[in-house]
């Protein structure tokens, strides 16, 4: 049997002036795609359903007929009306709070804001209100116990074991709140009065020591204790260059 000199080369192709040797529909002719297309029906259209129905009625003075709803009105209405949905029913107290899976309490984070960004701080816990609870240790790098928001924080693969570390129940949210100071007006004052400046409680001062003590003593007892010390006490940068999608921290 001879074998065939086109097989493999394809029918249509473009001739030297750039028109293809046959056109689109020779193409559809010699292929006979028109076996194969699928053949489009119309789509009936749906009837509409009659809203009224002539009913015969009895009776010679009764007109014979009389249009009849197919679907009957409701007879009885509610008189009160429905309790309005609650305008803080989807607020930011009723959402579900979620935690990244790498935020685990004692990995090693970088700070994107605040005061101290930049700085290597310790994760403690997910407080209720979904904010992460961090601290440097203050001891180590100067950043003390506080809030901050999960989107402002890059987790690195270090991490401390602080299963042994106490963390009273008392640090919630209302701990970080902060007293409203009473306004008191009085003549002749207006320019000699000072702004407040925060100072933290004693009892805040107190919690920072033992916090402090415990977490010193948890990355004393790390495999690389005085390197990890270290490591907590530099800022993080970029120089040029460096991207951080590219970095793995």
């Amino acid at each position: 049997m001879a074998k065939n000199k086109n097989k493999g080369s394809p029918r249509n192709y473009a001739l030297a002036s750039g028109v293809m040797r046959f056109s689109k529909a020779s193409m559809y002719h010699k292929k006979a795609i028109f076996k194969f297309a699928k053949k489009k029906t119309a789509k009936a259209v749906a009837q509409k359903k009659a809203v009224f129905v002539e009913k015969k009625i009895k009776g010679d003075k009764n007109g014979g007929t009389r249009m009849v709803r197919v679907k009957k009105l409701a007879n009885n209405y509610p008189t009160a009306a429905k309790a309005p949905r609650c305008k803080t029913a989807s607020a930011f107290k009723s959402h579900a709070r979620k935690l990244r899976s790498s935020l685990k309490p004692g990995v090693v984070a970088i700070l994107l804001g605040g005061v101290h960004k930049g700085k290597h701080v310790v994760v403690l816990k997910q407080l209720a209100s979904g904010l992460l609870l961090v601290t440097g240790p203050m001891a180590i790098n100067g950043c003390p116990m506080r809030r901050i928001n999960q989107n402002f924080v890059i987790a690195t693969q270090t991490s401390i074991d602080i299963s042994n570390v106490k963390i009273p129940d008392t640090i919630n949210d209302e701990y970080f709140a902060r007293a409203k100071a009473t306004k008191t007006k009085k003549e002749g004052e207006i320019f000699e009065a000072k702004k407040e400046v925060y100072a933290p409680s004693e009892q805040k001062k107190k919690d920072q020591a033992e916090l402090d003590k415990q977490i010193v003593a948890a990355v004393k007892a790390h495999s690389e204790g005085a390197l990890l010390r270290q490591y907590l006490k530099t800022k993080f940068g970029l120089t040029k260059g460096q991207y951080p999608h590219n970095m793995v921290f």
